[in-house]
């Protein structure tokens, strides 16, 4: 059996690889230097998952079981999180299951507040849930959905190799920002108005001034 590529201890959130995709500062801000702050698009979000996540629960819906809140990890990717919602359809090419009859192949859903976005941002994330299912359960995932609140409606994708590949690059370098300390500089762009992290990143500023980790280097030497 080959030894999983990231220990334990070395798991980062599967959460954070939506934020690295959209800007790398951003997700630099909230998993390496613990930043947060709260705006109106956060707290909608937020209360749209407390509504799906309940690990406890589970329903069958025309032969479809449903898990809510499902935890899922991938020692290859270095990843851990949860699924808002996973749907095990019965199928040949799926796994036993074993508190029901017949076999069932898995696919997360992930609940998002408003629409589909432009860039790939939301399928990173779904992807990335997707794999750490594939690793868990020894299954093989074509495709996945998403459900956007404000339109009420379904949008599968498929789990395509080029989508892959761009999940392993992004947790790759993820890992290695997180095992330096790197939080990087970024460029004002259309994105950074509607940031919960805006004060704090001052992305007007970022280029003119020291990283807090040059900042606080400098001034030990001085001392």
């Amino acid at each position: 059996m080959m030894s999983p590529e990231y220990r334990e201890d070395q798991l980062l959130a599967l959460s954070g690889i939506q934020h690295f995709y959209f800007c790398r500062r951003q997700w630099a801000l909230i998993h390496i230097e613990k930043q947060w702050k709260e705006n109106v698009r956060t707290l909608e979000g937020r209360l749209l998952h407390k509504r799906v996540d309940d690990p406890f629960f589970t329903e069958k819906r025309a032969g479809v079981i449903i898990s809510r809140a499902m935890p899922v990890v991938s020692y290859r990717l270095g990843l851990y999180g949860i699924c808002d919602v996973v749907e095990f359809r019965q199928s040949q090419d799926g796994v036993r299951l074993h508190w029901r009859e017949g076999n069932f192949l898995p696919m997360p859903i992930e609940y998002k507040r408003g629409e589909p976005k432009i860039d790939q941002r939301d399928e990173v994330q779904l992807c990335a849930q997707a794999i750490c299912l594939e690793e868990m359960l020894s299954v093989s995932i074509t495709t996945a959905c998403f459900f956007y609140a404000r339109t009420r409606s379904r949008q599968e994708i498929i789990l395509s190799p080029e989508l892959r590949e761009l999940v392993s690059k992004l947790t790759t370098e993820m890992h290695e920002y997180f095992e330096r300390g790197y939080t990087p500089k970024t460029k004002p762009k259309k994105g950074c108005k509607n940031c919960s992290l805006k004060e704090i990143c001052l992305p007007e500023l970022t280029n003119k001034t020291l990283s807090v980790n040059d900042y606080i280097h400098s001034h030990l030497q001085e001392d």
